[in-house]
């Protein structure tokens, strides 16, 4: 990956977790007239799935060849964000519920359950959706922490065994995860298709540009929210509403070809851009540092700013004082985790390095 594409992937990575503070900080008593771009949080999502599945393909082809390599980056990277976001999402709910408990409209009960299953990724197994108090975007993680597991058992595991393992977790994990995997997947296929980074940069620009148009039209003229009815309809309303996150798959397969369309074309012509990338290189590059936590973090914390300002939602002053508290405390609580991610990462290595050492001895010995 060269240095104008991660440019790149750095900056939709973040307007994405941009796009998806717009969508849950657009509620009517933050802010009375709906926020512009805020229809566009799950279309984010899906991006972030593409995405993701991109960069684990690089990583695990160029830097983390080992699986302890990539098991220890995999683990840091995901901990380092969810174990803080467990604890102080239950602190902020819990103190902005007293402060103004007309802004949660969330589950405050079974703490000890909904702890556990964020903790173990557990949350939307099956037909279980449990929502971990006021962090909706919690659901997310679980989807993508399973097929980081699922890619490595399959790209470092012998192919059968790999294959198998795989099978016998999607099986433990139920539909919904399954369903939007092939999301993720996809991007994994863009990065291993050689043919696509062979492609013209006339073609590479056609294609970003296609793709910077059809996204948004994709959901203005109505076509999202047409096959999400047709799907409502063909699978019934209980169905329908058991899949949660997942009931939107139909649509978010063409969208995901669209994103696939627009990475794509912009690989191929990101080393013409490079002048302007590089431009705006070190700002994208602080702003991303930031983003999981951004990501993570950002609805109970602009509630709890919300309870704590309980200023008037006519206008946009309340919602965006709210919004820079809200940035402060991810900027905060980011420079403490997520930024600091590399001395988890050596400690887990040691103890997968420690481990493997032993069961190697113990096998020797027998």
């Amino acid at each position: 990956m060269n240095r104008p594409l991660s440019i790149y992937l750095d900056l939709v990575r973040f307007v994405a977790a941009c796009l998806v503070y717009l969508y849950h900080s657009n509620m009517r008593l933050l802010v009375t007239e709906p926020l512009p771009a805020s229809q566009y949080g799950h279309p984010s999502v899906i991006v972030f799935f593409v995405l993701s599945g991109f960069v684990i393909a690089y990583v695990a082809d160029t830097k983390e060849r080992h699986w302890i390599d990539f098991a220890s980056s995999r683990l840091a990277r995901i901990y380092s964000v969810v174990v803080p976001a467990i604890v102080l999402t239950l602190i902020l709910d819990f103190c902005g519920r007293r402060l103004y408990a007309e802004l949660y409209d969330y589950p405050f009960d079974h703490l000890a359950l909904r702890m556990a299953a964020s903790a173990l990724m557990l949350n939307e197994v099956w037909f279980v959706s449990i929502t971990y108090l006021s962090n909706v975007p919690y659901w997310s993680i679980n989807y993508e922490t399973w097929y980081y597991a699922l890619f490595g058992l399959v790209y470092f595991l012998p192919r059968r065994s790999g294959l198998l393992a795989a099978a016998a977790i999607l099986l433990m994990l139920g539909p919904k995860i399954l369903l939007l995997l092939p999301v993720w997947a996809a991007g994994v296929a863009l990065y291993r298709w050689r043919r696509l980074q062979q492609i013209s940069p006339a073609f590479g620009a056609a294609l970003a540009i296609i793709s910077f148009v059809a996204i948004p039209l994709f959901h203005w003229i109505g076509i999202f929210s047409g096959i999400t009815a047709w799907t409502a309809a063909v699978l019934g309303e209980h169905w329908f509403r058991e899949l949660t996150f997942s009931r939107f798959a139909v649509g978010d397969y063409l969208l995901c070809l669209l994103v696939m369309m627009n990475f794509a074309g912009m690989r191929r012509i990101a080393d013409h851009l490079a002048p302007v990338l590089l431009a705006i290189e070190r700002p994208v590059r602080a702003m991303a540092a930031y983003t999981f936590t951004l990501y993570l973090m950002h609805q109970p914390l602009f509630l709890f700013w919300g309870a704590v300002i309980r200023g008037d939602p006519d206008g946009l002053a309340y919602w965006t004082t709210l919004t820079v508290a809200t940035g402060l405390s991810v900027i905060t609580i980011g420079t403490l985790t997520e930024n600091r991610r590399q001395g988890l990462k050596v400690w887990i290595h040691h103890l997968l390095t420690a481990a493997t050492w032993r069961t190697k001895t113990r096998r020797s010995a027998v």
